[in-house]
């Protein structure tokens, strides 16, 4: 059986009902924990995901296929 790995979407639905969950409260002590716990695992595993992104995206392949790494916090468009 082949498993499908959760993307970055998919991985953020999950979070996003966990929070849900957990600010409505009607969740039983134990069962809040494990929420809580997977929350903050999806959490981590979403910031790697999006700083991997960001780091693939500041980088631009120029003419000749040389890399060249920009800030990806600098709003200033690269010179061409």
């Amino acid at each position: 059986m082949v498993t499908k790995k959760n993307n970055f979407e998919e991985e953020l639905a999950k979070l996003q009902q966990i929070v849900a969950n957990l600010e409505n409260g009607n969740v039983a002590l134990e069962d809040a924990l494990d929420e809580f716990q997977t929350g903050v695992k999806l959490s981590r595993d979403l910031n790697q995901k999006l700083t991997a992104a960001e780091q693939t995206v500041a980088k631009l392949i120029e003419g000749d296929g040389s890399e060249h790494e920009i800030d990806p916090n600098s709003s200033a468009a690269p010179e061409e």
